[in-house]
C-alpha cells in the first residue's frame, strides 16, 4: 500500500486522546484548476517520470460525494476524464467509481450506495455527514500489515484493527484485500490508512486513464504532530498550517493542472 523512523514514544493515552480530537471534517473545498506548466497542455495524455516520493506511496485517494451519478460527472468535467463504475461494499452500504492516476495510483469516489440497506454501523470516511465532494483520505500501498500495525503500536500510534474487504467488478472478477482501519482518520484524514491486495489485480490496472497525480500535500492546524506521525511511518508529505485538517492533490489532466480538495 519499512523500516521505521525512530522518534521519542508518545503515550498511549494522550496519543487516543490525540486522535480523537483530530476527526472533525474539514469545511468542503471545490477543486479548482491550476495553470498548467510550459505552455499548453497536450491533447491527449502525458507520459510521466516514475512517480516520486508520497505519490509512490498513493493506492488510492478517496473522495467523497453525495450521490455517485452526479460526483462522477463533477469529476469528469474536472479531470476530462470518465469513470468507471467500481463496485458494491456489501455490508458497508457504499459503492465507488474510479478514475486511474498512474500505473498503481487511483481516485475512488465513494457515495452511499442506495441499493443496499442501511448498514449497522456508520458508514466510512463519515461519508453519512458529507454534503460536497471533498478529498477524505487516502489509502498507501502497504505490506507486513501486522508488523506496520504493531510497530506504530510500539510508537503510540494507533492505526486500529486489521480488516478484510472485497467487491466484484461488473465484469465478474473478485477483488479482496486487507487493510488497516480507513476509520482510524489520524490527523483527520491526513494520515493514511494502508492496503494490500494481496492476488487482486490492482484497480488502477483497469481504471480509466488520462490523469496523473503529481503531487500530495496537507493542511492542518497542528502540523508538527501530524508530521510527527507520518515520520514515523515514513511517509514524506508536505503540511502546512491551516484553519482545518485537508488533502491537496494536484493532478495532471489534458487540459492543465487540476488541484482537487
Amino acid at each position: 500500500m519499512r523500516s521505521r523512523i525512530a522518534v521519542g514514544m508518545l503515550s498511549m493515552t494522550a496519543m487516543l486522546a490525540w486522535s480523537a480530537s483530530l476527526t472533525a471534517q474539514a469545511p468542503v473545498a471545490a477543486a479548482t484548476p491550476e495553470p498548467a506548466k510550459g505552455g499548453a497542455a497536450s491533447a491527449g495524455a502525458k507520459k510521466t517520470a516514475p512517480p516520486l516520493g508520497v505519490v509512490a506511496m498513493v493506492d488510492h485517494l478517496v473522495y467523497a460525494v453525495p450521490d455517485l451519478d452526479t460526483g462522477s460527472a463533477q469529476v469528469e468535467k474536472l479531470l476530462g476524464v470518465k469513470p468507471m463504475v467500481g463496485g458494491q461494499h456489501p455490508g458497508r452500504g457504499t459503492r465507488n467509481a474510479l478514475v486511474g492516476l498512474g500505473p498503481t495510483a487511483y481516485l475512488e469516489i465513494l457515495a452511499p450506495d442506495p441499493a443496499q440497506p442501511a448498514p449497522k454501523k456508520p458508514r466510512s470516511f463519515h461519508l453519512d455527514d458529507v454534503k460536497s465532494p471533498r478529498l477524505v483520505g487516502w489509502g498507501a500501498h502497504g505490506r507486513n500489515l501486522d508488523e506496520l500495525v504493531k510497530d506504530a503500536g510500539a510508537k503510540g500510534i494507533q492505526l486500529g484493527a486489521l480488516g478484510e474487504g472485497g467487491r466484484k467488478r461488473p465484469d465478474g472478477v473478485e477483488l479482496k484485500w486487507r487493510f488497516t482501519d480507513p476509520d482510524a482518520l489520524l490527523g483527520g484524514g491526513i494520515v493514511p490508512f494502508f492496503i494490500d491486495w494481496k492476488d487482486s489485480p490492482h484497480p488502477a490496472k483497469t481504471a480509466p486513464g488520462g490523469a496523473t497525480l503529481v503531487a500530495l500535500r496537507a493542511e492542518h492546524p497542528d502540523p508538527a504532530t501530524v508530521q510527527r506521525i507520518l515520520r514515523v511511518l515514513k511517509v514524506d508529505m508536505p503540511v502546512a498550517r491551516g484553519a482545518a485538517p485537508a488533502l491537496i492533490a494536484v493532478i495532471e489532466t489534458a487540459n492543465g493542472r487540476v488541484e482537487l480538495r
